[in-house]
């Protein structure tokens, strides 16, 4: 009995050496960036190298040895989106597509101000108008709401009205008292199915062509919460929003709490990723320059977190979400 005992333990030990050794796999598919900032410290387009510490070359080089084979671009000023956007022989040698969303800040004064700025709706209109050499933009934002009574600022509501108007996604960093403001400030409160209680009537085409875009997940408005809380809203919380309205995703750079021992998911995220495999993504938000020196290492991070989900939840949150959301291939090959 003393033998076939040790022999259980044995065996019992080695499954799980064995389990835990695959759980330590990093994911090795193809990879969405869903918050690139490319902004004026990394590269003024138009001056000497002095002025451009990362270009393009430098840039796209970081992006296709990490496997990113997307990128949501939004830069301070747009000129840096526009960049990436132009490099059509660069960015398709990388293998990298680039979605590019308007962001709201010509410079660092508007951070502070531009929910109630009458000149930024104006330049978010001309930009839209005037499109980029990628095609349409995809996206407002990033933008940063630092007190949330400001989501009912004038500039703020009209543009997720606008955002909605025009099957346009929302990045937004903002606390969880904000996520309810915008989104009572679109025409949908947040919802694909009308809210209880309005009455259902018969859409007009556009309108009708919005909800079934949303249902499949496809170019139906989406507020992309960046960070899903970065000043740390509980889990509770989170998952009261994400049950509260379906056009909410999260984007997780810098989320407080994600990760524990070993670079893995605690376990209460990783619970929640798995209540809502469909609704998240990742990024690396290169807001200042140090964050493009440690791209690989962000990139390292997420996949071996990654290694630890299910193999179709790890590929739906890395990449496919990002690509169903913004209409291109989702069966892009493994990278790794």
């Amino acid at each position: 009995m003393g033998s076939v005992a040790r022999l259980s333990g044995l065996v019992a030990l080695g499954l799980a050496l064995m389990r835990s050794a695959f759980a330590q796999t990093p994911y090795a598919g193809p990879l969405f960036d869903a918050h690139l900032h490319y902004n004026d410290e990394a590269c003024v387009h138009d001056a000497p190298s002095p002025g451009c510490p990362h270009p393009l070359t430098d840039v796209l080089a970081r992006m296709q040895r990490n496997g990113v084979r997307a990128v949501l671009a939004n830069s301070r000023p747009n000129a840096g989106t526009l960049a990436l956007a132009g490099a059509h022989e660069q960015t398709r040698a990388a293998g990298v597509t680039v979605v590019p969303f308007v962001r709201l800040y010509r410079n660092r004064a508007d951070y502070s101000g531009w929910f109630a700025d009458g000149t930024i709706a104006e330049m978010v209109q001309t930009e839209l108008a005037r499109g980029t050499p990628a095609g349409a933009y995809r996206g407002l934002g990033e933008f940063h709401l630092y007190d949330s009574a400001n989501a009912n600022g004038p500039v703020a509501k009209q543009l997720m009205a606008l955002a909605e108007q025009k099957d346009l996604a929302i990045l937004a960093h903002v606390d969880d008292v904000a996520i309810d403001l915008l989104m009572a400030n679109t025409p949908s409160k947040g919802q694909i199915d009308l809210p209880p209680g309005r009455p259902k009537a018969d859409p007009p085409p556009r309108v009708a062509a919005t909800h079934a875009a949303a249902e499949r997940g496809g170019d139906g408005m989406r507020l992309i919460w960046a960070h899903t809380g970065i000043s740390g809203a509980s889990i509770e919380r989170v998952d009261e929003l994400f049950t509260r309205y379906p056009r909410l995703m999260g984007e997780l750079s810098y989320r407080p709490g994600l990760t524990c021992d070993g670079g893995q998911l605690c376990p209460e995220w990783r619970a929640l990723l798995l209540k809502y495999p469909e609704r998240f993504m990742i990024g690396s938000d290169t807001w200042v320059n140090q964050r493009w020196l440690y791209y690989d290492e962000l990139m390292q991070g997420y996949r071996a977190w990654l290694g630890g989900l299910p193999a179709d939840v790890a590929r739906r949150i890395a990449w496919n979400n990002g690509a169903q959301l913004f209409g291109f291939n989702q069966n892009a090959p493994a990278t790794r």
